[in-house]
Order: structure tokens, then C-alpha cells, then sequence
């Protein structure tokens, strides 16, 4: 039996997050991206997250993937619920300010300053304090501010105050329990103070729901308690004493969400608000140091034209091991020369394809069919763990490619596809009518097929920048398979490619059994469309590698 799996340092890598976690405030949010499985988590979990909840150092650490679900399998998942999401991280981020209130770096006066400084508080604030006939149009928010905490404090019990500090009463004195009690509960009215101004813009909300139209204000309303919170634990940051930070994993999963409710604006917008709200709380009075981490190819190049500009997030792309590191760490300390020479070739090193084939290697089952004496060796192991990929990972996201490529039909047949993408030349241009299930999925499954077949001829490395190519990026075959995470497009270089080796290996078995598949009237049919309508980007094919 060999040792276990162990995580190798990349020091270059570890060095750049940890230069960006250690400042106590920061001008811009960090995304780190890259193909899936090549160790983002891994590195962020494994070396970096304890370091950064030691001392000073408070890490909330936000993960909107299913933790249930095998990473390979989070393709094919049906999207998350919105309103979970968000009170999931405003959770994590309730529980950092509380952390900052025991400290003693946030207080009551913070709370106040910052919600009067964005919101109009006085109508709100009447109608917390309810009946008070002492106060008229004259009185000042201060004072207002005041009469409410002392309307909260009258409702509430001290015991589920200090409950919600998480200290021990016994073991500080009375004017810092007065002043732990004061400050949680001007958190409680700045929480109730936003609700009643998004009670009052609900119907907006919904309205913008159904119609689908876009508003600024609403979708900052919605976004308006943890942006609060976030800017009261940037306020109270300080060096070797309070130094928060915010690590969110999986924020793809934040912007494709679906909306159950009109409680608040949707997916989409939420993610663009909270991400704007990030970059201006940076730019203009730095911000605590926030990671993300994805996935999802569409923030390697496509977030940083839908923001503005290149610059406006701090971007680091991670693509794993070269070849070379790949092989340093890997033989004689995993794997045998022979047995890599057959990895590199078949599966490429993508980190999470070494680890799940060492542990097949580990397992019963390679010891008995190398103990079985019919010739086996090691190459059977590797078409096993293909095989594994092929049923787990590829089909079903290849089945939901082919629902993303049905829903594009009827969108296109319901008028909300833009025409430059169904124009003349366009593969996709004459999309079957909505109305007939059976013929959108022959439709789409032609659609990928072909696609995939454009993909062969150019040997799985398409530059979608140079020369200005972007016409890639309009067919909805790329980007259904970049949705599903077959496919990334890095940004530098700028190459749409499956995400390993042994994944483009999988895309080719699954195009060969489908056209096995085929009738031979279903044949004609798509040879038809290869020489008439197919796709052709062997223009765009550069030298391409797994690096």
C-alpha cells in the first residue's frame, strides 16, 4: 500500500493570495479562476484558511455549491435557490460583525454613521418606535436613532442579546455588557430599518420581476444588508488587532440561481449588484479583503467587459501544474515513469484526475484485477477511470447542454434572441418550432454533435481574441458546454478548451456513440448539415496545451 495523497504548495500562487489577505483593507476584490479541478479549493482549504483565522485574522469562508455533491458531478445540478444563497452569506457575514462587536472595534455609532450615510431614516424609524408623541417633523435622526434602540430594547430579552454576542456575561463588567447589548441591537434596527424600506419597494420589485426590465436602485436595495455589513467590517479593520476578509466559493453558482419569490430582484442582478457595491466600497474607501473563487470560464474574460474595465478586479487564472511540475511531483512519489508516461497521454494532469485515479489505484479493486494474473495492467485502470468520467461527468452534462440548447430554441422562437446571432451563415439560424419537443432535441443534438466535430478539426484549440474572433462566443453550442464546465475559456492565452485531457478524450467517445446511434435517414441528415450549415473554426486553431 503507498502513502497517502498529500497537497503540494505552489508557492508563487500561495504567495499572491496571502500578499492580498494579509493587508487589512484592499482597493480591489481578488478572482481566482481557472478549469475545475485544478486545485483552487484545494489550496485555499488545505493551506491557506487556517493561517487566515489565526491572531488577528477572522476568515468567513462562503461555499455556494452543494457540499453534498461530488465536485465532478456539480454540472449537472439544477440551480440553487436565491433566497438560500443570500442568507447564507449574510450568515457568515452577521457572524464576523459579531466577532468585531466582542473586539469592541464596532459599536452602535458605526452602525448609525453608516446606514444614515446611504438611507433616509426618519419615516422608518417613526414607525419602529411606533405611538411616540413626543417627537415631531423637527426631531433629528440622532435622537430618533436613540428612541428606537430604546424601543427594541424594551421588546427584546437580554438573554437572547447575549446569546447572539457569544460571550459570558459573568466574565465582563457591566458597562461593556451595556455596551455589547447597545451595539446588537442597533444591528437588529439597521436589519428592521432595511426590511421596511424593502417592504416598500416589494411591488417595484415585483413588477420588475414579471416585466424583466433592469433597475439600479432595486437591485442595490436588495443587496443592501450585507453590503452593510461589509462596510462596517471594512471600517473597523485594523492592523494586528481586527483583520477580516471574505472568501466566496463558487460565486458562478450566485449569478445562474433561480428566483422562487419576488422577496428580492434576480440572480443575475443580485450578483451584478453585490459585485459593483464591492468595487465601489474598494475604490473609494478600500474594502476587507474579498476572494473569489470560480469555475465558470465567463470571469476570465467576459466579467471584465460586462464591469468596464480589464483592472476592475484583481485577476489570477490557475490552470494547475505545467507538464513538467506535474511530473516532478508526481513520479516516484505517486506514480511509476511507465504509469505516468500513460497518464500524461490519456488523462493530461489535471490535479483532480491524479488524485481520484492514485485513490482507484489504492483501492481493492486494482489489487485484485492485478492479482488475477489475465493480463491486466495498468492501462486497464486508466480505461476504468475513463469510463467513470464518461458516465458520471460527461453524459449528464452533456444531457444538460442539450436542455440549455432546447431552451435556446424557444427563446429564439419567442423573439428574445437577438437577430445578430440568428444571422445568415449561422449554424443555429433555423431553430425548430418551440412546440415540438421530439424535433428541439434532434435539433440540438445535431447542433452538438456538430459542434463537437468543428472542435476535432481543429484539434481542441480555438483562440477566440486573436484576429478579433469573437464569433465563437455567439453559438450557443460554446455556450452551453462552458455552462455545463466541459469547456473554459482562459483568458491568457485567450483558448476555448476542454478542461483536461481526459475530459476532451470523453467529448470524443460521446460524439462517436452518438453518430453510431444515428439512422441512417438521421445520417444523411447530418452530413446534410455538415457540407450545407456546419460550423468550420479550423481559421481560429492555434497550438493549444493542457498546462
Amino acid at each position: 500500500m503507498g502513502k497517502g495523497w498529500k497537497i503540494i504548495p505552489r508557492p508563487l500562487l500561495e504567495t499572491i493570495l496571502n500578499s492580498h489577505a494579509h493587508h487589512h483593507k484592499v482597493p480591489q476584490p481578488l478572482i481566482l479562476h481557472g478549469p475545475r479541478g485544478v486545485g483552487k479549493t484545494t489550496i485555499i482549504l488545505n493551506r491557506l484558511l487556517d493561517d487566515w483565522n489565526k491572531g488577528p485574522h477572522i476568515t468567513g469562508y462562503v461555499d455556494f455549491g452543494d457540499p453534498n455533491h461530488h465536485p465532478w458531478s456539480s454540472y449537472s445540478l439544477a440551480p440553487h435557490n436565491l433566497t438560500s444563497l443570500k442568507t447564507q452569506l449574510e450568515l457568515c457575514l452577521e457572524s464576523m460583525v459579531q466577532k468585531g462587536v466582542r473586539l469592541g472595534t464596532i459599536g452602535t455609532q458605526q452602525v448609525f454613521s453608516i446606514l444614515n450615510k446611504w438611507h433616509g431614516l426618519n419615516t422608518a424609524l417613526r414607525r419602529v418606535i411606533g405611538n411616540d408623541k413626543t417627537s415631531n417633523s423637527n426631531t433629528s435622526t440622532s435622537v430618533l436613532w436613540a428612541r428606537a434602540i430604546f424601543a427594541l430594547t424594551a421588546k427584546s430579552k437580554g438573554e437572547d442579546i447575549d446569546a447572539g454576542i457569544g460571550i459570558n456575561v459573568k466574565a465582563v463588567t457591566r458597562e461593556e455588557l451595556a455596551y455589547f447589548r447597545e451595539t446588537m441591537l442597533s444591528l437588529r434596527l439597521a436589519k428592521e430599518i432595511i426590511g421596511i424600506h424593502q417592504g416598500w419597494r416589494a411591488n417595484a420589485v415585483a413588477h420588475l420581476n414579471r416585466t424583466g426590465g433592469f433597475s439600479r436602485s432595486l437591485a442595490n436595495s436588495s443587496t443592501d444588508w450585507p453590503c452593510l455589513l461589509l462596510e462596517l467590517l471594512s471600517a473597523a479593520a485594523e492592523v494586528d488587532y481586527f483583520q477580516p476578509k471574505l472568501v466566496i466559493n463558487n460565486i458562478d453558482v450566485l449569478r445562474k440561481a433561480t428566483l422562487k419569490d419576488d422577496s428580492t430582484v434576480s440572480a443575475a442582478m443580485y450578483h451584478d449588484s453585490l459585485l459593483w457595491r464591492l468595487i465601489a466600497l474598494g475604490l473609494n474607501e478600500r474594502c476587507l479583503p474579498v476572494i473569489l473563487l470560480t469555475s465558470d470560464s465567463y470571469y476570465s474574460f467576459q466579467v471584465f467587459r460586462d464591469f468596464g474595465h480589464p483592472d476592475v478586479f484583481i485577476s489570477r487564472e490557475m490552470f494547475g501544474w505545467t507538464p513538467q511540475e506535474a511530473k516532478m511531483h508526481m513520479v516516484t512519489e505517486f506514480f511509476s515513469e511507465s504509469e505516468w508516461m500513460v497518464i500524461a497521454d490519456v488523462l493530461g494532469h489535471n490535479t483532480r484526475h491524479l488524485s481520484e485515479l492514485y485513490a482507484l489505484k489504492q483501492s481493492s479493486y486494482y489489487e485484485k484485477i492485478m492479482e488475477d494474473g489475465k493480463g491486466s495492467t495498468f492501462d486497464d485502470i486508466i480505461d476504468a477511470y475513463l469510463a467513470y468520467l464518461q458516465v458520471t461527468v460527461v453524459n449528464p452534462a452533456m444531457e444538460s447542454a442539450l436542455a440549455i440548447l432546447q431552451r435556446f430554441a424557444v427563446a429564439a422562437h419567442n423573439g428574445k434572441i437577438p437577430k445578430d446571432r440568428l444571422r445568415f451563415g449561422a449554424a443555429w439560424r433555423h431553430p425548430p418550432h418551440a412546440d415540438n419537443p421530439a424535433h428541439c432535441l434532434e435539433w440540438a443534438k445535431l447542433q452538438l454533435m456538430d459542434f463537437i466535430q468543428s472542435l476535432v478539426n481543429t484539434e481542441f484549440g480555438v483562440n477566440y481574441i486573436a484576429d478579433c474572433s469573437l464569433e465563437i462566443l455567439d453559438d450557443p453550442c460554446t455556450n452551453a458546454l462552458l455552462e455545463v464546465g466541459l469547456l473554459y475559456a482562459q483568458r491568457d492565452p485567450s483558448f476555448i478548451r476542454p478542461i483536461s485531457r481526459g475530459i476532451q478524450r470523453c467529448l470524443v467517445r460521446w460524439l462517436v456513440h452518438e453518430r453510431m446511434q444515428l439512422s441512417y435517414q438521421d445520417s444523411l441528415l447530418y452530413l446534410w448539415h455538415r457540407f450545407i450549415r456546419g460550423r468550420y473554426y479550423r481559421h481560429l486553431m492555434k497550438e493549444v496545451g493542457y498546462k
